[in-house]
């Protein structure tokens, strides 16, 4: 859980695990999404295209780059500002293995909010052919040292073991 003073500029996360994209994650994401591109979810369609296999959503890609990054970024309550500059410069497919890579960009105070700060990253996804397929830029707000606080409730009982 990194607070705000934890951030520098140049610093570099690498996710801790990997994440395998499976059949379902892309059929189920694709149609609670209600994308209807036949790309996604059907085989005979993509056959007929250049890579002649269902493409992961795109959505999920992002969703799921960005999640791997969380741990090392958002894990301490941080609150999404927004998401730029978002590219996909290789396809995603069934059985892919995804880990996330996010450097600081920018590290400021809040001029609205005292007890936080703004960071700036930029966070792509690799995939086990060491392809980028996924890269973008996000903004997010996060605690100060001094106002952080725990959800771990904690125990005045003694160990019983």
């Amino acid at each position: 859980m990194r607070l705000y003073e934890q951030f520098t500029v140049g610093d570099v996360y690498r996710s801790a695990v990997g994440r395998t994209v499976t059949e379902t994650d892309n059929l189920v994401f694709t149609m609670l999404t209600l994308n209807t591109n036949e790309l996604h979810f059907n085989v005979e369609a993509a056959r007929q295209t250049e890579w002649q296999q269902p493409l992961v959503n795109s959505l999920f890609t992002l969703a799921l780059v960005h999640g791997l990054s969380v741990p090392d970024t958002t894990q301490s309550n941080g609150v999404n500002l927004g998401w730029t500059d978002v590219r996909l410069p290789h396809p995603v497919f069934v059985g892919d293995t995804i880990w996330a890579e996010t450097e600081v960009t920018e590290v400021r105070e809040s001029g609205s909010r005292p007890a936080h700060g703004i960071v700036s990253v930029r966070t792509r996804g690799i995939n086990q052919r060491q392809e980028v397929v996924c890269e973008f830029a996000r903004a997010f707000l996060v605690a100060k040292d001094a106002t952080a606080s725990s959800s771990f409730p904690g125990t005045t009982e003694p160990w019983g073991v």
